[in-house]
């Protein structure tokens, strides 16, 4: 049984070895599989009160251990079980108003991809207000073209790297930007939707490149350009979306960060995890594709939606906006601490992306680099 000892040291190992604050990807790939090392855990757990040995002091030492691991991982991902406090209220049938309403869905499609017809038919059932596509190229740009009658706004980026990405909406668009925060390799979409009723609501989509030996070899570019963002929303007195695939899980330092840092909510904190990743591995799951938005947004609807072919499942987000919910919902609280995190985190991936001598083209990206945001 020697083995369940070692099944016990290495969730002790890799519960722990994410808290060690290094951006080198070996270092953050720990934070992804944190319910697949729980459930590690809960069996390396009771197979050590089963077996049948004598309780040495070694032993003592590895439950204790185990038990401060299984403490820790349960921490990080218990609040987005439906045991939690809920972060966003939920609309109330008497509150449903459409004209308040934005419905989201959110698509890594995979460039590689080719059943374009399954996602069509996911956007034709649902009829999305916003369609976010990512990863597409000419190619899906061509394909998605049957649905650009019902679009008549579009935001159309595609490239052959992996960071394409296609805004399609039936709502108008006003003062759209196409931005490269840290690197030209990079695109994010910076527009504002008006709702139905006329209101106006900031809208950021994502997709910077994940730590991995195949990607990034690090987070830092990923952590600087989502804190950047938060940084600009901070600072808005206005209804905000953010969405995409942020290559971060929900109970990442970085993700929780940006959330203190921008003020915005997630809708599955208190009822459920939203796994988009791996779409063809049950076992492996984690969230890498969200929707964050403001205190004056509520959840109407929101699901995964059916495989269609990529290595991500789409995600699909109704919300609905109103001065009743700002009052009810609270943002997280940000500290000193957080703030000096975060610009620090920031200054980091700017020297790193002029050392790698990617182009920074975004305003605010250019106001820490000359200085004028320094904490």
């Amino acid at each position: 049984m020697i083995w369940v000892e070692m099944l016990a040291i290495f969730v002790i190992w890799i519960s722990f070895w994410s808290l060690i604050p290094r951006d080198e990807w070996w270092f953050r790939g720990a934070d992804f599989p944190r319910l697949q090392v729980l459930v590690l855990g809960i069996v390396a757990f009771v197979l050590m009160l089963l077996w049948d040995a004598a309780w040495d002091t070694p032993r003592y030492v590895i439950l204790t251990g185990l038990i401060a691991a299984l403490a820790y991982q349960l921490k990080m991902v218990l609040p987005y079980t439906f045991i939690w406090k809920k972060q966003v209220k939920k609309v109330k049938p008497e509150q449903l108003n459409p004209d308040q309403q934005i419905s989201l869905m959110v698509s890594n499609v995979l460039t590689t991809n080719q059943k374009y017809h399954l996602l069509i038919a996911e956007i034709r059932k649902y009829q999305p207000d916003l369609v976010l596509t990512l990863e597409t190229d000419t190619v899906w740009q061509q394909q998605l073209a049957v649905i650009e009658p019902d679009y008549p706004y579009r935001v159309p980026v595609p490239l052959d790297n992996l960071y394409g990405m296609h805004l399609y909406s039936r709502l108008p668009l006003k003062e759209t930007e196409v931005k490269f925060i840290l690197s030209d390799e990079i695109p994010s979409i910076h527009t504002t939707v008006i709702l139905r009723s006329g209101q106006p609501v900031q809208l950021y989509c994502l997709h910077p490149k994940p730590p991995s030996p195949t990607e990034a070899k690090d987070s830092t570019l990923r952590d600087a350009e989502l804190l950047i963002v938060g940084d600009q929303i901070k600072d808005l007195d206005e209804s905000c979306i953010v969405m995409g695939d942020l290559n971060d899980v929900a109970w990442s330092r970085t993700t929780r960060l940006f959330q203190r840092i921008s003020g915005l909510l997630d809708p599955r904190v208190g009822r459920h995890y939203v796994n988009t990743f791996h779409a063809d591995y049950p076992l492996l799951r984690w969230s890498l594709d969200h929707v964050f938005h403001s205190t004056d947004f509520a959840l109407v609807e929101m699901k995964r939606l059916p495989h269609m072919g990529s290595d991500h499942f789409p995600v699909y987000v109704v919300l609905q906006t109103g001065r009743v919910f700002e009052h009810i919902q609270e943002e997280l609280e940000q500290t000193e601490a957080d703030e000096e995190e975060a610009q620090e985190a920031i200054q980091e991936g700017i020297e790193k992306a002029e050392r790698e001598e990617k182009i920074v083209t975004d305003d605010l990206a250019q106001d820490y680099k000359q200085g004028s945001k320094t904490p």
